[in-house]
């Protein structure tokens, strides 16, 4: 911890010298493995080792022991089908402890269940309120069986309703702050994507994992995500199974799990190449890093991310992107730069991956950019930002001011 305060003595406190506590209020936390979590946990690392006290506020996790202090859990109830329990933002307990945390700034994950709860919270204790806008919302529209412009109507009002009892919006990528800015929302919004610990990635050893798994011989593709629909794995697949015809070394490597498991595995079979496809399931965080370095390329067809935090993390393993052109991906990966960019067809994706696996000096020109890039994803340069927005924060409260619509850029 001192040799990170030397490193970054301006970070070890706010500008106002203010040891913080901070709370942070998190539908989905460890044992679950998604892009919220690692947000969440990674910046509660990164602060937590500047001197700041954060308290986590999470759903409760069954047979889950947790080893980090000051989480603390709401009661929940398991949802069919999916490896997710869904939080209910009332508990005694926590509300009896809160006031004894002295809590400085709340940061909400989620524009409800506990992110009401944290609302709820600010509006009690007269706290700044902090929200990461993790996703575009209505893409899980689909969940519902309800008319799909209904549902999304919905959302999009409740997500509003909830910025607007904000001091402060946080965007993981430029792509949702100008979406919010095209409705309307231009000020009190700032771009932080999920910061990185460069060191797991630049220390795994890729090798070892390639001789337990027995992918010596094998050109590994790989891909990271929650295995549903949104994440557009059936366009991945077909793709790869393109890129076999051509590249019979090849093998592809996922990481994840859900709902869509079995549906894909199937498809694999259908496709012929299931015997080319290993579906790894959920791996722990500290595990993920091993994998990437493991393998050669990572390919991505995702059209929903918000950030490409995944992408993020092939880049800081050292290894060049092939992925379909969408938002949160297009925001870290620039065509032709630290990988290659396609649009939503499978075999534009194929092609691509033909591409870089076929020359050697496209792929060590990629290797070598990705690797350049992922030095911006610091953790602890993102860490200094989050900072000066929960200071910005404590003064809008302070101010009466919050998040409002201003209208859309352009407008008079």
């Amino acid at each position: 911890m001192m040799e990170l305060i030397d490193l970054y003595p301006a970070l070890s406190t706010t500008k106002t010298g203010q040891r913080m506590h901070i709370a942070h209020f998190t539908n989905t936390y460890k044992p679950n493995v998604n892009g919220v979590v690692k947000s969440v946990s990674s910046f509660r690392d990164a602060l937590t080792s500047l001197g700041h006290d954060v308290f986590i506020f999470a759903q409760d996790a069954r047979h889950y022991e947790d080893e980090e202090a000051f989480i603390f859990r709401f009661p929940a109830f398991k949802i069919p089908t999916v490896d997710y329990s869904a939080a209910i933002p009332v508990s005694h307990f926590i509300n009896t402890l809160f006031p004894s945390l002295k809590v400085d700034v709340i940061h909400s994950n989620h524009p409800s269940n506990l992110g009401d709860a944290a609302a709820q919270k600010a509006k009690d204790y007269d706290l700044p309120l902090v929200f990461t806008f993790h996703t575009r919302y209505d893409e899980y529209s689909h969940y519902l069986p309800f008319s799909q412009n209904w549902v999304k109507e919905i959302i999009t009002r409740e997500v509003t309703r909830y910025m607007e009892r904000c001091q402060h919006i946080i965007t993981p990528s430029d792509s949702i702050r100008d979406m919010l800015a095209e409705a309307g929302y231009n000020q009190r919004v700032t771009t932080i994507p999920t910061g990185i610990d460069l060191s797991p990635y630049r220390e795994a050893d890729g090798e070892a994992m390639r001789r337990k798994q027995g992918w010596i011989d094998d050109t590994v593709l790989i891909s990271v995500g929650r295995l549903a629909k949104e994440k557009n794995w059936l366009t991945l697949l077909q793709a790869v199974a393109e890129v076999i015809k051509q590249r019979p070394d090849v093998r592809l490597v996922l990481l994840g799990d859900g709902a869509q498991r079995s549906d894909l595995e199937s498809f694999a079979k259908d496709q012929g190449i299931s015997d080319r496809v290993n579906f790894m399931g959920t791996v722990p965080f500290e595990d993920v890093p091993i994998y990437l370095k493991a393998s050669d390329l990572f390919c991505f067809a995702s059209v929903t991310e918000t950030q490409g935090l995944v992408t993020m993390e092939a880049m800081a393993a050292g290894i060049p992107i092939v992925a379909v052109a969408a938002t949160g991906t297009s925001d870290e990966i620039e065509h032709d730069v630290q990988g290659l960019l396609t649009q939503n067809d499978s075999a534009e994706l194929a092609q691509a991956t033909l591409d870089v696996l076929n020359d050697e000096v496209l792929y060590h020109r990629l290797q070598q950019e990705a690797i350049q890039k992922a030095n911006s994803f610091d953790i602890i340069v993102q860490t200094e930002k989050v900072l000066a927005v929960y200071e910005q924060a404590i003064e809008d409260k302070k101010a009466n001011h919050r998040v409002m619509k201003t209208g859309r850029p352009g407008d008079r």
